[in-house]
């Protein structure tokens, strides 16, 4: 009784000390979410719809970033409770080749082709036009960010949780302050409106590069050595594509579908789109303790398998699902408290307005659902080596369900934009019973190491 005790303590305290960290950096990008907002809604309707469809693209590029940190997190978590730093500079490495090569195109799609990629989102010519000036220059902010997202996601995952946080915190404070500079021309500079977002956005990137690289040459325990990203590895590369290449198919597939959505929205007109600009904020500060506790609930279990406590992780993991649970009903209840500030973020149309006031309501109750199921797939089950399954959930959940409905209900059946929204809002729930019943068979849990 007395040892089960202990390590209900020490398991609260080590998912603390890791969570907090994560946590403050998602309510710093949330800020500054909030920030971009705020601005260009002071700005315009139409420059902060035209930002909001623009960012897309680095919302997809975001969750490449994701599905190749969870690769490096899975095997470097587990590495990490094994005490093999060497093997885990090799995934590193391996996590920058793939990062740079995508990051590559994607910057050669923004700076060259912009118009093609606005075009995806909007028919509106104005949203384009105002689109392609901010693409092409954040597009340069994706070479940096190949770099760095991947040495911070190494960092976390051996639990340097508060230097990878104080690295993006610098840089997205300073991206907070270039957005006031550039967009309302503080100073003595002109005004610049989307542009100075994106302006700002670069500059940020580029100085969170700087940092990693700086930290690079100091930090002995880990270290980034360049020639890891042309290394051949072949065993560690076949591991590292096992089990990272269905997460990046989750996220990809998963933020490709969600993009689907505000495709949709896009096409129901630019007040949609505005109301969803504020109602994507509302939900990310919704959800920022859970996905906080998702990272660091993989991290912590994933070094427990790689330790060999099998033990401990199925009482751990249910810890786990509880405190994400609880972290889920707060989130509903904070877009429900902040809900008058929500709807005086941004300077909106009547009909947008609106708009926003039912998809907060629908939001209070989404969270929980995203909450659940992003803390099971993207933390437990990815713990233990599993992300093929949760790919497939995912992969049918959001292209033979949600985005099929969603353009159904659109365009065939011409409903309402708001029985458009509550229809694919349906996703999370529709695959929580599935994720569930696989929790409970635990056959996700595998220790996925080798001895080098």
């Amino acid at each position: 009784m007395e040892i089960a005790a202990t390590r209900q303590s020490t398991f609260y305290k080590d998912m603390f000390r890791l969570a907090l960290p994560i946590v403050i950096q998602n309510l710093i990008t949330t800020a500054v979410s909030s920030a971009d907002v705020i601005m260009l809604g002071w700005v315009s309707q139409t420059a902060l719809s035209a930002g909001s469809l623009a960012s897309q693209i680095m919302f997809i590029l975001n969750l490449v970033y994701s599905g190749i940190a969870s690769g490096v997190i899975m095997l470097a978590a587990q590495y990490w409770g094994k005490q093999d730093t060497e093997t885990i500079e090799r995934i590193m490495g391996i996590g920058m080749r793939l990062s740079i090569l995508i990051s590559s195109l994607f910057f050669v799609l923004a700076c060259f082709f912009p118009g093609l990629l606005m075009v995806i989102f909007t028919s509106d010519q104005e949203l384009i036009t105002a689109g392609i000036p901010y693409l092409r220059i954040v597009g340069i902010s994706y070479l940096f960010m190949s770099i760095s997202q991947v040495y911070l996601c190494t960092m976390r995952s051996i639990e340097r949780v508060i230097f990878a946080t104080a690295t993006n915190a610098s840089a997205l404070g300073l991206n907070i302050v270039l957005n006031a500079v550039f967009i309302f021309g503080l100073f003595g500079l002109p005004k610049m409106g989307i542009v100075g977002v994106a302006m700002a956005t670069t500059i940020a990137r580029g100085v969170e590069l700087a940092i990693c690289l700086l930290d690079a040459c100091r930090f002995k325990t880990i270290r980034f050595r360049p020639k890891t990203i042309i290394e051949r590895h072949k065993l560690l590369f076949q591991d590292f594509i096992r089990y990272s290449l269905p997460a990046f198919g989750n996220e990809v597939s998963w933020g490709v579908a969600f993009s689907m959505y505000s495709v949709i929205m896009g096409h129901l007109g630019s007040d949609m789109v505005a109301a969803n600009a504020v109602v994507i904020v509302a939900r990310n500060l919704g959800t920022v303790v859970c996905f906080g506790l998702a990272n660091a609930g993989a991290i912590l279990l994933g070094k427990s398998i790689g330790a060999g406590f099998m033990d401990t992780v199925k009482e751990d993991s249910t810890r786990f699902c509880k405190i994400t649970f609880l972290s889920g009903i707060a989130g509903g209840i904070i877009i429900f408290l902040l809900r008058p500030l929500f709807m005086n973020m941004a300077d909106l149309t009547p009909t947008a307005q609106g708009y926003l006031s039912t998809m907060l309501y629908i939001n209070m109750y989404y969270v929980l659902g995203q909450a659940m199921n992003t803390t099971v797939i993207c933390g437990i089950f990815r713990s233990g080596g599993d992300s093929r399954w949760g790919f497939l959930c995912d992969f049918i959940d959001m292209w033979l369900f949600a985005v099929p409905l969603g353009f159904i209900s659109a365009f065939l059946l011409k409903l309402p934009p708001m029985w458009v929204y509550f229809l694919i809002c349906l996703d999370e729930f529709v695959k929580m019973p599935f994720i569930y019943r696989h929790y409970k068979s635990y056959k996700w849990l595998q220790n996925i190491t080798r001895d080098f």
